[in-house]
């Protein structure tokens, strides 16, 4: 980005590092690459072929030897690398020479299965380390890793391995979730039975104690599935840096999932550099990311950039409130957290519970925590930061996706941390370039809403979406051509901070006024009977739309036309009269993807009445009847109140 013209509030530190990244952005990710091993220097730090682009040509390396082998080479095999939990207090630890000797296990049983260089496997596991280990070996054998969220229903699942072409998956035959055992194989073994799928075998890890029924042909069970190693090579294979590490699909806000595609060489650059830069990531870190390996977030900052480091990295598996509140808090305690990834979701969720769970927990090892996933509302923040951590800790929030692999905008913590504004994601980082600009391509002035987008691409950016290179440029390089479409509508203020409203088709028009839904939803939660809140616009024939709000309580509080005039004037000043509410319906949950982002279509669905399309991402739901049910309990709820 160009350093913002107004410099009150940006550090010299980090105005001289964009300066720097500015004046010579090829030599800036150049030095930034110099920071990890290669086997062999690139040749061209940048070639773009529009709407493709190469990162670091000719260098070798691989992405799961820079975050095993290396460091075991450097005497740290006996430091922690994984601390893997559940919610049913199972504890394992495993140092780096454990990890890199369970990593070639799997790694040669791979090659047994006859799974090469290039091959996709299908990994439909929870977070626990026989997940993390089958990442990692994918990526040392030069396998494309394709992880599904461990609850995605089979036609979820089968829709994703069709579209990787995966040969292998692997799989777990149970999961947890608040203590109820839900049933992994049952999906995994209905979508590789689809008539379509690709696969050739299925392994599944049996951990729920009961049998499991397996196809003589193509099943086979973990333990004869690491007996195909024996006498193959758990080697890691020397890759070019624009050979793909894995693919991951969109987290399912829309309808038919993209599968990004991530590299070996710019991948591990970018979540190196900006676990640097943004987060602080260090050697000495005990690191806990709250995510999941399904998403994003859980690829690059529970497995990848924590090992790259040479840091401690935490994976839970199961709900951070159970069997109660305490829980995220006495994790915290016990294992010394040093820094916390977590989202807005679950900090709304903690702070359901009140301050009281943590009061009984020391959590003086925390030093910074970092949120993403949507927009971290002000008072969620306040709540989070002041009452939680007592003004000590910072609390970050910050901007990306799971096309462009790690941050892209946020609070350079690691270089020096700036002012938080509450509600913004902060700055776009060294290195990177952003921009709001108008639907004609024109920028924006600053406070005027408008498209983020990204100038020109950067290391961790996907360069293509696997099988589909021209839905790649149509969708992300053509909509503003020229530019990296992002679908997030934002507005930049005077001092350069970015500020996110939502998705750009999910800003509400009333009367030629556009408001972000997350602006919408920030007021709501600034009632202190509101837990959360999601909203959408419906359409009104004087206005154009009007806002159509959906509130879950907290405990102690009870639907009443009270209370419904209260939020409709708490929003009103905070916004003004131009937030013009249509109706505020009182509901138990709210539909989120897997990834905790609020299904805005849903309630969209539901006003109009008319069905939402694929909803197999929501949350706490295994299969498409599962997640349409949780849709009709939310119309079933619209219908019980007055005047509906």
């Amino acid at each position: 980005m160009e350093a913002p013209e107004r410099i009150d509030l940006v550090n010299p530190v980090v105005r001289r590092r964009l300066r720097e990244a500015d004046d010579d952005w090829e030599g800036y990710w150049a030095r930034a690459a110099a920071e990890l091993p290669w086997f062999r220097r690139w040749d061209e730090v940048f070639a773009w072929d529009p709407p493709g682009f190469r990162w670091f040509t000719g260098g070798q390396t691989n992405l799961a030897y820079n975050a095993l082998d290396h460091h075991v080479r450097n005497g740290r095999a006996g430091h922690a690398a994984l601390i893997a939990l559940n919610e049913r207090g199972e504890q394992r630890v495993f140092t780096y020479g454990q990890l890199q000797r369970s990593v070639e296990a799997v790694a040669a049983a791979l090659r047994g299965l006859g799974v090469r260089r290039g091959d996709r496997v299908a990994i439909y596991m929870p977070t626990g380390p026989e997940a993390i280990m089958a990442m990692l070996a994918c990526a040392r054998i030069g396998a494309i890793h394709l992880v599904v969220f461990a609850g995605f229903g089979s036609s979820a699942l089968a829709e994703r391995i069709r579209l990787a072409g995966a040969r292998v998956l692997l799989a777990a035959d149970a999961t947890w979730r608040k203590g109820t055992p839900v049933d992994l194989w049952r999906i995994a073994s209905d979508a590789a039975g689809d008539p379509e799928s690709p696969l050739e075998k299925v392994v599944v890890l049996q951990r729920g104690g009961s049998p499991v029924d397996l196809d003589p042909g193509r099943d086979m069970a973990w333990e004869e599935f690491l007996a195909r190693g024996q006498g193959q090579s758990g080697d890691y294979e020397v890759m070019e840096a624009n050979e793909p590490a894995f693919i991951l699909a969109t987290s399912g806000t829309t309808a038919k999932p993209k599968l990004a595609v991530h590299t070996h060489g710019g991948y591990q650059v970018a979540i190196r550099s900006a676990g640097a830069w943004c987060f602080g990531l260090r050697p000495d870190d005990v690191w806990w990311s709250t995510s999941d390996i399904g998403w994003i977030v859980g690829h690059s900052y529970i497995v990848y950039a924590p090992l790259l480091f040479g840091a401690t990295t935490i994976a839970h598996e199961g709900a951070l409130d159970h069997p109660g509140p305490e829980t995220f808090y006495r994790i915290l305690e016990e294992h010394r957290v040093t820094g916390v990834f977590t989202a807005p979701t679950a900090i709304r969720m903690l702070m359901r519970y009140g301050t009281e769970p943590a009061r009984r927990f020391d959590l003086s090892s925390v030093e910074r925590v970092v949120s993403a996933g949507e927009v971290l509302n002000a008072p969620a923040w306040e709540w989070f930061q002041r009452e939680v951590f007592g003004g000590i800790v910072p609390v970050i929030d910050h901007m990306w996706q799971t096309e462009t692999g790690g941050p892209v905008i946020g609070n350079p913590y690691g270089i020096h941390m700036l002012p938080i504004k509450p509600g913004s994601a902060g700055i776009p980082l060294p290195g990177y370039s952003a921009e709001v600009r108008r639907s004609d391509g024109t920028r924006c002035e600053p406070g005027e809403r408008g498209i983020v987008v990204f100038p020109k691409p950067f290391p961790g950016l996907t360069p293509t979406i696997w099988g589909d290179p021209g839905r790649y440029g149509a969708e992300y390089w053509q909509r503003i051509p020229g530019v990296y479409y992002t679908s997030d509508a934002a507005y930049v203020d005077e001092d350069g901070y970015f500020w996110f409203s939502g998705r750009a088709d999910e800003v509400i028009k009333i009367a030629a006024h556009r408001i972000g839904t997350i602006e919408v939803e920030t007021a709501f939660l600034r009632h202190p009977a509101v837990a959360e809140a999601g909203v959408t616009g419906r359409p009104d024939p004087v206005r154009g739309e009007v806002i159509s709000a959906f509130v879950v309580l907290r405990p102690g509080h009870d639907p009443n036309e009270a209370l419904r005039r209260e939020l409709v004037e708490t929003v009103r000043r905070e916004l003004g009269p131009v937030a013009v509410i249509g109706e505020v319906n009182f509901v138990s949950m709210l539909p989120k993807t897997r990834s905790g982002k609020i299904m805005r279509r849903v309630f969209k669905a539901v006003i109009l009445d008319r069905d939402p399309g694929d909803i197999s991402t929501i949350e706490d739901a295994g299969s498409v009847e599962q997640a349409r049910e949780a849709w009709l309990q939310m119309r079933e709820e619209l219908q019980r109140q007055p005047g509906t």
